[in-house]
């Protein structure tokens, strides 16, 4: 399976502004690439990443216009005309929406480097056209002729390289006996069944809701200064607005990243068990979503990222990943008779079995339910 990892990047000014272009120059290909496939469909031609990735070479490049896009490297746009062709094919398989236009303001600031240029050498990494940009990792990177899908992309405060390598599967002795179903939740990331405490709810913890309350009152005053500053219909952008907002994207910033931290924890330490299979629901998240009253609480528990972690590390380190029908009632039945209570509401946070009597948390009971999956089904 391939492996990625990230690498902390650390350019001069110099290197700096090259890579800015180079992001500029990914977004402008991409746009380009973008409209001109619209007009082929609308002339009534078929439109291919060939055709209009030809064409972008020989009036675009060739125009002393655009003579900037040679600053960077070639590869950047080609690779753009490859990211078009991949977001269509998705769109035509119905496993994403029509392709948008990438705003310099709104789209992640990132681009494609030439993987046969890369080599790592006295904590130094060449990057074609950029140069050797210093950098710093705690991971053990291979030297390899080539490395997968290599991007550098800025996050608002640093630089990072990130690279993907194949690499086999760990060879770890696994507990025949463990099977563990996972529910997850709001109140809680995830109810083990193995474990009597469940993995906390890392939003609710002092750090994120002072962050949050943080993010409140900078937006007000955002809003405030707009408000004053406003010219007719036209909202004037002055540099104490710039500067509330810069914060407010560290912010943001730190949010995901004390998130996304979270999970890895959580993952990790389910995988260190090393059970022989994991057991998870098969959600519904985007239905989930549509909850006006719970939407902000589950976009914030990150639940597919969650069963993303949890199928790639299960993956790697040769553990069995189930999930289980969506119809499964994990929740209604006793975990320890079987039997079905129809009647069960979303309120009832403990599950009292009417026939054998078991009183016993919710969460625990379904993902109880959940190891057990396959001996039931």
């Amino acid at each position: 399976m391939i492996k990625s990892i990230k690498v902390r990047l650390l350019p001069t000014k110099e290197q700096e502004e090259l890579m800015f272009k180079s992001v500029g120059i990914a977004r402008f290909t991409y746009n380009w690439g973008l409209n001109k496939w619209g007009e082929l469909y609308e002339e009534g031609s078929k439109p291919s990443k060939s055709a209009i990735k030809k064409e972008f070479n020989n009036t675009v490049k060739k125009s002393q216009e655009y003579k900037w896009l040679y600053e960077v490297s070639a590869q950047i746009t080609s690779q753009a005309f490859s990211d078009l062709d991949t977001a269509f094919k998705k769109f035509f398989k119905k496993e994403s929406g029509y392709p948008k236009f990438k705003s310099k303001k709104k789209s992640r600031k990132s681009f494609y480097v030439r993987y046969d240029a890369i080599k790592f050498e006295d904590n130094r990494v060449n990057l074609e056209k950029i140069g050797k940009v210093k950098y710093k990792t705690n991971h053990i990177i291979p030297g390899l002729p080539k490395y997968n899908n290599p991007r550098c992309h800025f996050d608002g405060k640093y630089w990072y390289l990130t690279l993907g390598f194949e690499q086999g599967e760990k060879q770890t002795e696994l507990n025949n006996d463990l099977s563990i179903g996972i529910d997850l939740g709001i109140k809680s990331l995830a109810v083990l069944s193995c474990l009597d405490k469940p993995i906390k709810n890392i939003n609710k913890s002092y750090e994120v809701r002072r962050l949050n309350k943080k993010l409140k009152r900078l937006q007000r005053q955002v809003s405030r200064k707009y408000e004053m500053n406003k010219v007719d219909s036209k909202f004037v952008k002055t540099n104490n607005i710039i500067k509330l907002e810069k914060e407010i994207k560290l912010i943001y910033r730190r949010l995901a990243n004390i998130r996304s931290n979270h999970i890895h924890q959580a993952t990790n330490r389910i995988v260190k068990l090393k059970p022989y299979r994991v057991v998870m629901e098969d959600l519904n998240i985007s239905g989930m979503m549509k909850n006006k009253h719970l939407s902000k609480a589950i976009a914030e528990q990150c639940l597919y990222e969650f069963i993303r972690q949890m199928k790639y590390k299960c993956k790697f380190n040769g553990i069995e990943f189930v999930q289980a029908d969506k119809w499964y009632a994990s929740s209604k039945t006793c975990s320890s008779c079987g039997a079905i209570k129809k009647d069960l509401k979303l309120s009832d946070r403990t599950y009292i079995c009417t026939d054998c009597g078991l009183s016993i948390d919710r969460d625990l009971n379904a993902a109880i339910n959940l190891s057990k999956y396959k001996l039931v089904s």
